[in-house]
Order: structure tokens, then C-alpha cells, then sequence
């Protein structure tokens, strides 16, 4: 793992840093070794459980093609009929939408900097922890934050019950 200065860093990473240093945020992108494409590779590679990564999930809003960004923990998953009850009827995102709304390529999805602003919804279970990470713009770059960051950070996202239930082992 090492800190991003270099210019030759990918254009998503560079645009990551710069929206970070213009809020003042304290920390900046890292570089992994390895890929981490899912939330449980960025959470192994970092050494820390799985739910403190910051998923950058994309839809595409129906009624007017714009993306929905909902930043959720690593072990939740999305729960659709929440979000559209606050954003409007969504559809999957494929490769291509992602791409051209975010400029992020899916993996490497950051929760800001992206090139159209999308409707942003934080999921409440990231409040968990202390401190958590997201994607900073390319598969092999995260940055640390804390919950409390994130809405600053997405232009003022409300914080909502996003998710399903949690399955009791």
C-alpha cells in the first residue's frame, strides 16, 4: 500500500485526490498492491472486516436516466424497494452507464468526484464504525474517512435505511 502523488496515477484517482484536498479532507488515496474489486478483497487487502468498505453501489433513476449513488458498508446489501421509495422507480446500471455517468469504471466507483453528480443516498449501517474506506477512483485505490465525512463529502447526502435486514446466523 502506498500514498498517491504521482502523476502518472489514472485519471479517476487524480480527480478523487483533487475533490479530497479541496474539502480539506485529512486523508489521501492509497494504492494497493492488489485489485480490489469487491468489498471483501478491499477489506482483506486492508486488514479490517469487511463491513467498514464503503460500497459505491450505481442505479439509473427511470423516470430520467440520472445515476443514483447509494454508499453502503461491505456486508449489506442494497434493499431496491427502499431506494425507490426515496429516489423514484431505478434499473439495474450497466458497465457503460457507470462509466459515463461516474467516470469510474464498477470496481473502482468512488463516493465523490464524479463527472455527473449523481442523487446520493448513504446507507445508516455504515454509522457502525469509527472509521471506514471507500474506492478512490480505480480498482487499486481507497481512501480513509469517517461516516460522518460522507455527507460533506456527496454535496449534503441524507443518511437513510437503505438496506436489507441482516441475516441472524
Amino acid at each position: 500500500m502506498s500514498d498517491v502523488t504521482d502523476s502518472t496515477l489514472p485519471e479517476g484517482v487524480k480527480r478523487v485526490r483533487a475533490a479530497l484536498i479541496a474539502a480539506g479532507h485529512p486523508h489521501a488515496p492509497v494504492m494497493l498492491d492488489d485489485a480490489a474489486r469487491t468489498a471483501q478483497q478491499a477489506a482483506d487487502a486492508l486488514g479490517i472486516c469487511v463491513g467498514q468498505i464503503a460500497k459505491s453501489i450505481i442505479f439509473r433513476r427511470k423516470e430520467d436516466d440520472v445515476a443514483v449513488l447509494v454508499v453502503t458498508s461491505g456486508d449489506r446489501r442494497v434493499d431496491e424497494k427502499r431506494v425507490a421509495a426515496l429516489v423514484g422507480k431505478i434499473g439495474r446500471a450497466d458497465a457503460e452507464f457507470v462509466k459515463a455517468r461516474t467516470g469510474f469504471s464498477i470496481g473502482g466507483v468512488s463516493p465523490l468526484a464524479h463527472v455527473q453528480a449523481p442523487v446520493v443516498l448513504i446507507d445508516q449501517d455504515l454509522f457502525r464504525f469509527e472509521e471506514i474506506w471507500a474506492a478512490a477512483g480505480h480498482p487499486h485505490a481507497v481512501f480513509k474517512l469517517h461516516p460522518r465525512d460522507l455527507p460533506a463529502l456527496t454535496g449534503g447526502a441524507p443518511v437513510a435505511d437503505v438496506v436489507q435486514a441482516p441475516v441472524q446466523a
